[in-house]
């Protein structure tokens, strides 16, 4: 089998390589071609490009960014003829995925959709379109099997949530190992997720940095993007006059980050997720271009929360600060409440039920399986 396999993230890099894998077990033959990132790199047989230079967030910078991007497509749809795959299978990132799907559809090649767009937000005409043009979908989230099936008359299959697996597939850790690797001391460690994209960290790391000189009795820890330097994390610390010397950057560790911290200021997207799977309380972070912001209010009328684990929960278990409101006051205040033990007992105890909802282990294996038993099809 020939695949072709499309990522435009960090977290979209961490399912689809886990996906390769299985699909490798299932049939070692199997040849793979990528757009994604490092982790999918290690596992195809060629990355065609990296998220890093391909992928934008927001409306402002899509629009800002529209010539890049329609070279991108226009470089992929060429790229997929000349490979000519068995399979395209389209890891979340709609916007980029879609336009892709809908031409791939017409010159007929299979379309497989592994991670659905977030229809139930917003663009839910959208379904239409993906109706039309994608052969089989697979969703992580509990509610989109429903929501596709119910309302739509779409049949896709419920798989569980991969983050459950990457996260069990860690290697055995070692508290006292990692803190004298890292040269970090006994202190409690406060995390901060500014993203994995330039344009969040840019936006979103100094307002975090603005808070740490309120926390002197905490270590803080930036957990840093994979695709990212040490040293591009150092200058935004250095230009920012809150920041302590003492800040320490890890980069492509941030599981292990989080098993060591009480608590973390979180950028929202998978890292939310991520962030409550290992127990840690958060504050979740969202601030975008104010064009952007303003174009998504006027757009987006059904959603109630931003962050993954409101929005399985459907209530308010973690505090979001979103534009106007994500500033140093509010993240200050915010943080000591999760600091404080009754505060933060609450919050750990509906993470509890937040595990329980995502489906169990397995979900890249199901996935695997079900994209290998729809190919013989």
């Amino acid at each position: 089998m020939k695949y072709y396999i499309i990522a435009g993230e960090a977290s979209g890099d961490l399912h689809g390589s886990n996906l390769i894998k299985e699909l490798k077990i299932i049939n070692p033959s199997s040849t793979f071609r990528c757009w994604g990132g490092d982790l999918m790199k290690s596992q195809c047989n060629k990355l065609v490009m990296h998220y890093d230079d391909f992928s934008y967030m927001g409306f402002l910078e899509v629009i800002v960014n529209a010539k890049k991007i329609l070279s991108y497509i226009s470089l992929c749809k060429k790229d997929i003829e000349e490979y000519n795959p068995d399979v395209i299978i389209y890891i979340d990132y709609p916007g980029f995925n879609m336009k892709i799907a809908e031409w791939a559809k017409r010159k007929k090649f299979i379309n497989h959709f592994y991670i659905s767009p977030k229809v139930w937000v917003w663009k839910e005409n959208r379904v239409k379109k993906i109706k039309r043009v994608i052969d089989k979908m697979y969703v992580i989230l509990p509610f989109e099997e429903g929501f596709y099936l119910n309302k739509h008359n779409y049949k896709v299959d419920f798989v569980g949530h991969p983050l459950l697996d990457a996260i069990d597939n860690q290697k055995e850790f070692n508290r006292q190992e990692f803190l004298a690797k890292n040269k970090l001391s006994s202190k409690p460690v406060i995390a901060l997720l500014p993203g994995s994209r330039n344009q969040e960290i840019i936006k979103l790391l100094p307002l975090m940095l603005d808070v740490v000189s309120n926390f002197n009795d905490y270590q803080i820890i930036i957990a840093g993007a994979p695709n990212k330097s040490i040293d591009y994390y150092k200058k935004i610390i250095l230009s920012n006059k809150e920041s302590r010397s003492s800040i320490k950057v890890i980069c492509n560790q941030t599981y292990d980050i989080l098993r060591i911290s009480s608590a973390a200021i979180v950028t929202s997207g998978t890292a939310t997720l991520e962030t409550a799977l290992f127990k840690v309380p958060q504050v979740v972070c969202y601030k975008t271009s104010m064009i952007s912001y303003l174009i998504g209010r006027l757009l987006i009328h059904n959603l109630k929360f931003i962050s993954l684990v409101n929005i399985i929960l459907d209530k308010h278990i973690v505090k979001e600060l979103i534009q106007n409101n994500c500033n140093k006051d509010n993240l200050v205040i915010e943080l000591q409440k999760i600091l404080n033990k009754s505060d933060r007992s609450l919050m750990l105890k509906e993470y509890e039920l937040l595990h329980k909802k995502l489906g169990g282990k397995g979900a890249s294996k199901k996935t695997a399986e079900l994209i290998s038993k729809y190919s013989k099809n």
